[in-house]
């Protein structure tokens, strides 16, 4: 057997027991493996995005991030999920510029991926520019025009800048297909469609 095989072997090897280790419910344990496995392969995709997921669950933002980025450093184009979930963590902690950036590159690899539009509203509004918002946020209900968070997120931008009649139109038409949310703007914004 060559060190290739032998490598690639110790790879899947390495792999299998990550997933063993999460399948019993003990993350410390694969989180080990995953370090085991950037130790001989320090840019490898699978680890990097494994060990970023288990730090994020644990609470361990920073090692997340950290993770997160040496994935999309080292793939950039491997994924739109990789840069969703950098922008996600980096939104969560407060550095908007990043996520801004990080949300931008996932929409540029898959224009489609509506959560990543989404994020990008809620980042834009989090910054006060609400045109952005709006923008990213429509983008985000064309892609989901059944799912009412990024309908809600737009009233709230309309009633933001002062545009009632804006968000009555999203209360409307909140109310053909979820009326609680539509009763929760009601209520939020003192507005009648």
């Amino acid at each position: 057997m060559s060190m290739r095989d032998q490598g690639g072997l110790a790879h899947v090897v390495a792999r299998l027991q990550a997933m063993g280790w999460l399948l019993a419910g003990r993350p410390e344990q694969a989180c080990a493996v995953f370090d085991r496995m950037l130790q001989a392969w320090p840019q490898d995709a699978y680890a990097l995005a494994s060990r970023a997921h288990v730090h994020a669950q644990a609470g361990r933002r920073e090692a997340a991030i950290a993770d997160a980025q040496a994935l999309v450093h080292h793939h950039p184009r491997r994924s739109a999920a990789d840069w969703f979930n950098l922008a996600y963590l980096l939104e969560d902690v407060g550095r908007l510029d990043e996520a801004e950036a990080a949300f931008r590159s996932a929409v540029a690899l898959d224009p489609k991926l509506d959560r990543a539009w989404y994020g990008l509203g809620l980042t834009l509004i989090r910054q006060q520019r609400y045109d952005d918002a709006i923008a990213a946020l429509k983008r985000n209900t064309e892609l989901q025009p059944m799912s009412p968070y990024g309908w809600y997120q737009l009233a709230r931008v309309h009633m933001d800048r002062h545009e009632p009649e804006e968000t009555r139109r999203i209360i409307r038409h909140l109310q053909g297909f979820e009326p609680k949310v539509a009763a929760q703007l009601q209520r939020e914004t003192g507005l009648q469609p």
